[in-house]
């Protein structure tokens, strides 16, 4: 499970002071399978691309020869990780503060990016976020913030990003971040109806624009360590990595990578589907992100 645009928390985060995920340094110089210039032409939009996942993912795009943009509630870090990509690959993107929960901003985004680059080939909807708590205790405000930013605000952006391509008459490419929801997600029932949500919103859509020559596929992260980590419990955290059988965690770069394969020519036949990058989470094990109820605390499950 990947946190990295959180709401805020519901529980005591993990301890203050220690590092999650990897840094913007690593993201400059990580290797990856991929050639320098596989996507060069290409304009990609990453929502939630100040952080974890997304920071991840708009890395790669950039250091791969796309034109990338980001978008996130937070201008520092949006500046961050703008500065440094420009550091590490000389690079110019665009950043724009926004929240994908209001459609008026998500209409205004994709003006922007129209207006700077006259196109966008491949939109990543990565911002989510979500907070750990048994679901019988949730209040109507929570639920409500973390359906209308993982489900609504996803959705406005498949949505405009659609109608641009249509009445441009250009083709079009969606990956929506996801979750490993295929056996619930205890503790975390909020965002695995609303991650649910969008897959089948995905797997429906993707039928319904092909003749539009719009993709749409999702990619679903297992645990994925980035900052987002620090909103769970240190016990929680300290037995992430026993959910799946390969018994380690997972990265951004994982999920990115997986991203670019969709959104390159080697996904040119591929729309409807969901990818699991997840270590084989899917049929092991189950994470508890506010910590494992004594009644659970079994083998094979985290």
């Amino acid at each position: 499970m990947d946190a990295s645009s959180t709401l805020p928390a519901q529980t005591p985060g993990a301890e203050r002071g220690r590092r999650f995920g990897l840094s913007l340094e690593e993201l400059g110089t990580r290797s990856t399978v991929y050639r320098d210039d596989l996507l060069a032409g290409q304009v990609v939009l990453v929502t939630g691309g100040g952080s974890g996942i997304g920071m991840a993912t708009a890395f790669l795009a950039a250091r791969l020869g796309a034109e990338v943009v980001i978008c996130g509630r937070t201008s520092e870090k949006l500046e961050a990780v703008s500065e440094a990509i420009k550091r590490a690959i000389g690079r110019e993107i665009m950043a724009v503060p926004m929240s994908i929960r209001d459609p008026e901003l998500v209409e205004k985004t994709f003006s922007a990016v129209w207006e700077r680059f006259g196109r966008l080939d491949c939109l990543v909807n990565n911002a989510g976020g979500q907070f750990p708590q048994d679901a019988i205790d949730f209040t109507r405000k929570g639920w409500s913030a973390v359906i209308d930013l993982n489900l609504n605000g996803t959705w406005w952006m498949m949505q405009e990003a659609a109608c641009r391509w249509r009445d441009q008459g250009q083709s079009g490419n969606i990956v929506n971040i996801v979750a490993n929801v295929e056996r619930g997600m205890p503790q975390a029932a909020h965002t695995c109806a609303a991650r649910a949500g969008i897959i089948y919103l995905s797997k429906t859509v993707s039928t319904e624009w092909a003749p539009l020559s719009i993709r749409v596929n999702c990619v679903a992260p297992g645990t994925i360590e980035t900052e987002g980590f620090s909103v769970y419990p240190p016990a929680a955290v300290e037995r992430f990595h026993e959910a799946n059988p390969m018994k380690r965690l997972g990265d951004g770069w994982d999920v990115a990578e997986s991203v670019v394969f969709l959104a390159a020519p080697s996904g040119r036949f591929i729309t409807g589907e969901v990818i699991t990058v997840d270590g084989g989470m899917a049929q092991w094990g189950v994470v508890w992100p506010g910590g494992m109820p004594d009644y659970f605390d079994v083998p094979g499950g985290a």
